[in-house]
């Protein structure tokens, strides 16, 4: 059975640190790029970041580059996102989700990803 869990998510105060992480099974993590992407309460889904199958290439939405950072290691099926300097406006449901199998060392967070995690909160409040 393919899975996707997130985990990590939580609250914080303004400024705190938190790292999600996203554990594959059922399928090998390594020939998919992977995603993560959130959703604040009424607004639409918005793409966060990707990471190529090798983990060579990253992409970021503008607004985040330089506060997270994601990463993966293929040996334990896991993708991390690291959140620094959090902000009220980072409050939302944050998904990771894999888009494969492919043999492309590239990511794309416009693309049509196949399998979804259910999501962790984080909430950044005082």
């Amino acid at each position: 059975q393919v899975r996707l869990v997130e985990s990590g998510g939580g609250l914080v105060q303004p400024g705190g640190s938190l790292r999600l992480s996203c554990v594959a099974s059922g399928f090998t993590l390594g020939y998919y790029a992977i995603g993560w992407f959130r959703q604040a309460p009424g607004k639409e889904r918005e793409a966060v970041s990707c990471i190529s199958r090798g983990g060579g290439i990253t992409n970021y939405a503008g607004s985040l580059r330089g506060r997270f950072t994601i990463s993966r290691d293929n040996a334990k099926n896991t993708v991390y996102l690291q959140m620094n300097s959090l902000k009220p406006e980072d409050t939302a449901v944050y998904y990771c989700a894999a888009d494969g199998p492919t043999f492309k060392f590239i990511c794309d967070m416009t693309a049509e990803y196949n399998y979804w995690g259910q999501g962790t909160q984080v909430t950044v409040s005082s």
